[in-house]
């Protein structure tokens, strides 16, 4: 997880990495038994070294399903970033208010619906979820983050649009680049993000693409949505690439590699997919800072080190 290549363009200040996670010692952050897989640890110390490497300032911790609705680790984390961290919680129908509110003061700013992990693709299914999910978290004004597929993004098209808080869709949609540059149901996500209903993730583009180690067919799905909307655009690493491919018949406790990604060569993507600075400026620094309610200007490198020395 530490080879990677170093930005070939100048990273603006303030820059966001919208799709990490974080994998605690398993002793102080047990997993759930309902997980589907079991990782490796993945630190707070090797995503800010990330950081370092990548020139990035902020950053987002998505609640891995691994730990179900226990937050405890990324709240930890964010508590040891000091301002710098986000995080997009995975709640229950039964929390009440306080734990929300806990969540708010902590950095949380967002709840995930992960269909695509538990391999659930029925409309209906993913529909029930965000009711429920959106209903608990309007009052906060935080938004909803879903990972599924095309089908289920386009059988919801018109109830997404129409959802009473922000959208935002992981991984390209699950769109599959290997499909051509039309994808079944990607008409549907590049309505969305047009019209200014959901915001998208150009991130974890192995997970979309057939052609290593370069992902060059992912340009097919990157370049149309940056078009019809580069407001409603996010950049994420998905660091440290969990789910690596558990085999059948593997057992739950055998730990999962995570996939060999190079973050570097990812973030030098967006320099493809955004040659002009100010495009991506907006979708590295301003867009992030609006959906995640960061503060106004960026963090400096000195506050890097300095969380990184406290941390060692």
């Amino acid at each position: 997880m530490t080879n990677r290549t170093p930005p070939d363009f100048a990273v603006p200040r303030g820059a966001c990495d919208c799709h990490t996670h974080v994998f605690g010692p398993p002793a102080q952050f047990p997993f759930t038994p309902q997980r589907s897989y079991t990782p490796g640890e993945a630190s707070l110390e090797e995503l800010l070294a990330l950081q370092r490497d990548l020139h990035l300032d902020r950053v987002v911790i998505v609640q891995p399903s691994v730990y179900g609705t226990d937050n405890s680790c990324t709240v930890d984390a964010l508590r040891r970033l000091e301002g710098r961290g986000r995080a997009v919680a995975v709640i229950d129908d039964d929390i009440g208010d306080a734990e929300l509110e806990a969540l708010h003061r902590a950095g949380a700013r967002g709840v995930r619906v992960n269909l695509a992990t538990a391999g659930l693709d029925d409309p209906d299914v993913a529909r029930r979820r965000l009711a429920a999910t959106t209903a608990r978290i309007a009052p906060l004004n935080w938004h909803v983050q879903i990972y599924t597929g095309m089908a289920v993004i386009a059988a919801l098209q018109e109830e997404l649009a129409a959802l009473p808080v922000p959208l935002v869709i992981d991984h390209f949609g699950g769109a599959s680049a290997s499909a051509g540059p039309a994808p079944p149901g990607f008409a549907a996500l590049l309505a969305l993000v047009g019209a200014g209903k959901a915001y998208v993730k150009l991130s974890a583009p192995y997970r979309s693409s057939s052609q290593r180690p370069d992902y060059a067919d992912v340009a097919s799905l990157a370049a149309p949505l940056i078009a019809a909307n580069p407001a409603r655009m996010l950049w994420g690493s998905d660091w440290p690439h969990p789910g690596g491919g558990r085999k059948h018949g593997q057992s739950l406790e055998e730990i999962e590699p995570f996939f060999p990604e190079d973050d570097g060569l990812t973030l030098n993507l967006l320099a493809e997919w955004a040659p002009d600075p100010e495009l991506r400026r907006q979708i590295l620094v301003d867009n992030p800072a609006r959906l995640y309610d960061f503060r106004p200007g960026g963090e400096s490198s000195t506050s890097l080190l300095t969380t990184l020395s406290r941390l060692g």
